[in-house]
């Protein structure tokens, strides 16, 4: 959750020294790397933690087959590719929003960015009760009809009238992240069981960041590019585009996936 709340000090800073406006984006590295500097420098203070010993050692705890085991349940296998495939149409929200903002004429389009990040603070302080109450499968499918919808705002959205939808797919990013990523991850700790949970949010981590957002990647610029236009791009029919997959995985989690009960409560919020 503070890690959100940097994010969204880092978009507050963008946008009030409006580096966006006047086309000096390339300070935003230069903050990173400062900022990355004094993080490194501050871990050296850091209480030592020396890692404990492990009661197996050698190739297939480096490697990891116990977390590709859970790949034989069909309810983890259908979710695993369920991450790779709605992180595709995740790469055209990261990599474009903000290029998409700026063309149609949004002002401090990185300051406006955060309200993603301000509502998921706000999910992610209520998850735990949602999962709870709804489960898994319910909060999972939730979090990918927001990721729909958002697109789809952004379709239709605009500097005019239609600037409210922008408003309302940007706070829709809480949804996406939490009900999907978070609660992704929490299903994940709950199916692997003590001993492979390290494995298993690291399987993840590749089903998402990894192939799901390199697929992503390597798709959605060259889509943006076919759509471009004097002065912009055609982004109605961009957003429009990852809309339909994240529709097309949506209806797969709910025709496909089936729920295991034993891994549905959760105590406490995954904060």
């Amino acid at each position: 959750m503070f890690g959100t709340v940097g994010w969204i000090v880092a978009g507050l800073l963008i946008g009030w020294l409006g580096w966006e406006h006047d086309h000096r984006l390339v300070l935003t590295l230069l903050m990173a790397g400062c900022a990355d500097v004094l993080l490194g420098i501050f871990c050296f203070f850091l209480p030592a933690t020396p890692p404990q010993r492990a009661t197996s050692t050698g190739v297939r705890r480096v490697i990891g087959p116990d977390a590709l085991a859970l790949l034989r349940k069909p309810a983890f296998l259908i979710f695993f590719c369920a991450s790779i495939a709605v992180c595709i149409p995740l790469a055209f929200y990261y990599n474009f929003t903000n290029l998409y903002l700026n063309e149609i004429g949004v002002r401090s389009a990185a300051a406006v960015q955060t309200l993603g990040q301000v509502s998921e603070v706000a999910i992610l302080l209520v998850l735990g009760m949602v999962i709870d109450k709804l489960g898994f499968k319910k909060t999972l499918v939730l979090g990918m009809a927001a990721w729909a919808l958002r697109y789809l705002c952004f379709a239709f959205g605009g500097t005019g009238a239609g600037f409210v939808l922008i408003i309302i797919g940007l706070t829709l990013h809480g949804l996406c992240f939490g009900f999907f990523f978070v609660a992704g991850q929490v299903y994940a700790d709950r199916i692997a069981g003590d001993g492979r949970r390290s494995s298993a949010q690291g399987l993840i981590a590749l089903a998402t960041n990894g192939v799901g957002l390199l697929i992503g990647s390597l798709i959605s610029g060259p889509i943006v590019d076919a759509f471009a236009v004097t002065g912009g791009h055609a982004w109605t029919t961009v957003w429009l585009i990852p809309a339909g997959i994240t529709l097309l995985v949506l209806i797969g989690i709910v025709v496909l996936f089936r729920e295991e009960p034993a891994v549905r409560r959760v105590t406490g919020n995954p904060v």
